[in-house]
């Protein structure tokens, strides 16, 4: 083979995976260019989320309410929360709890405080839970000698990406007798994190930082990109990755007669009892999908 050719291979492939991954990159005229597309490109892409099939509530022979989470430590699920820095890196290129933080700041997204979403909630009720603030020792001096604290001594800690720690979804398993085949819905995710008040201390506990309901968060999903690492040049959205269930999930609580209780409720202090009773639970759900063709 011609060194020339080899060179120029390997020169390709060592481009930088964020740049190869940009949208219009081999018709700008300059850099501004990169990532932007006409309005003709955009037609022609139709790019849009796929919209839900309606299901009709008869057509619903059974279904199973569902609790996961996502542990971010599973390499399998690293696309959810790289990159946590975004210095060095293309606007193009963002984290799952950047991008739903980004439009909860900006109102085009709902926050809730639970799965059931009965009590919505804005970026500002969130403060508590996103920011500690604490004042230094010698902000206590200033307000003792009736001065206003200087802002050097006052100290802020806010939840960032690189806090995340895991996700947790709510999703219905249901059997649809029209089409006659298990399928899935997301209905909801949250970010789970340190509490911020304990977030130095060793072992601190997770708290869910908020509720998002999922459907009405799918268009904004789909427009933030998850770095692809089979090809780069293929980007695939969050919203794709989350409704083909790429990544490794552990079911936690199901819904069920006692107040759907959580698995570490009446399995405790037993982390290997409680992954073999998720297993079960798992299991149940399959069995019911080949029960539904038993004569």
């Amino acid at each position: 083979m011609n060194w020339k050719n080899v060179f120029l291979i390997g020169a390709v492939t060592l481009l930088p995976a964020s740049m190869m991954a940009q949208a219009n990159i081999l018709n700008a005229k300059k850099p501004s260019d990169i990532g932007k597309r006409t309005a003709s490109q955009k037609e022609v892409d139709n790019d849009k989320p796929l919209d839900y099939a309606y299901v009709d509530d008869r057509d619903i022979l059974w279904s199973k309410t569902l609790w996961e989470t996502i542990d971010l430590d599973e390499r399998v699920n690293f696309p959810l929360y790289y990159p946590t820095d975004t210095m060095d890196i293309g606007k193009d290129r963002r984290s799952l709890y950047h991008v739903l933080i980004k439009n909860i700041k900006s109102g085009k997204l709902d926050v809730y405080t639970d799965s059931y979403f009965t009590d919505k909630r804005n970026f500002n009720d969130l403060s508590a839970t996103l920011q500690t603030v604490d004042t230094l020792d010698y902000g206590y001096e200033q307000v003792n000698a009736g001065e206003q604290v200087s802002e050097e001594f006052i100290t802020r800690r806010n939840i960032t990406a690189a806090e995340i720690e895991e996700y947790r979804i709510k999703g219905i398993w249901y059997f649809d007798k029209r089409m006659g085949e298990l399928k899935y819905r997301l209905l909801g995710i949250a970010p789970v994190a340190p509490d911020v008040n304990f977030i130095d201390q060793e072992n601190p506990d997770m708290v869910e930082l908020f509720w998002v309901w999922y459907p009405d968060a799918r268009e904004i999903l789909h427009e933030a990109k998850v770095f692809n690492q089979q090809n780069s040049a293929q980007p695939i959205s969050f919203d794709m990755l989350l409704n083909a269930r790429r990544f490794n999930a552990v079911i936690y609580k199901e819904d069920n007669v006692h107040g759907d209780r959580s698995v570490k409720d009446y399995i405790a202090d037993n982390a290997l009892f409680q992954l073999l009773e998720a297993k079960r639970i798992k299991e149940t759900i399959r069995d019911r999908e080949q029960d539904m063709w038993a004569y």
